[in-house]
């Protein structure tokens, strides 16, 4: 198994103790990523669902490649809504965006929550296959 802590990506913060991903058995185990700007990671997180998920795959898209995967080969992607009826197809539009071509679309759970860590609207992780 390899651990990674990937340059660039938002760093953990100091309470929690993780590798933002682990790669075993040719998959990459991506840790669940929230809207934090790596260059600015005392900012709070944008403003409205759309913003925060573009924020959260850029920075999955940051730690897959510093990894040596594309974030399009995800087998499998975890996303958590708080608020899941109102942002739930906005989020999905930048979601179709992310895995366009349709034809290689991971299997996905998608699941409302209570709350999320820094008042984010939304969390996702995923495992990714070599392509």
């Amino acid at each position: 198994m390899r651990y990674l802590k990937v340059p660039g990506a938002p760093p953990p913060p100091p309470s929690a103790k993780y590798s933002h991903a682990v790669e075993a058995g040719g998959l990459l185990f991506v840790t669940g990523q929230l809207p934090i700007d790596p260059a600015h990671p005392d900012d709070p997180p944008p403003e409205g669902i759309a913003a925060q998920t573009r924020l959260v795959f850029e920075n999955l898209r940051i730690i897959c490649s510093a990894s040596g995967y594309r974030l399009e080969d995800a087998a499998f992607v975890r996303i958590y809504l708080t608020a899941f009826e109102r942002d739930y197809a906005a989020m999905n539009a930048i979601y179709a965006g992310i895995f366009a071509d349709g034809a290689r679309l991971p299997g996905r759970t998608t699941v409302g929550v209570t709350i999320l860590g820094r008042g984010s609207l939304v969390e996702i992780d995923m495992v990714v296959g070599k392509g």
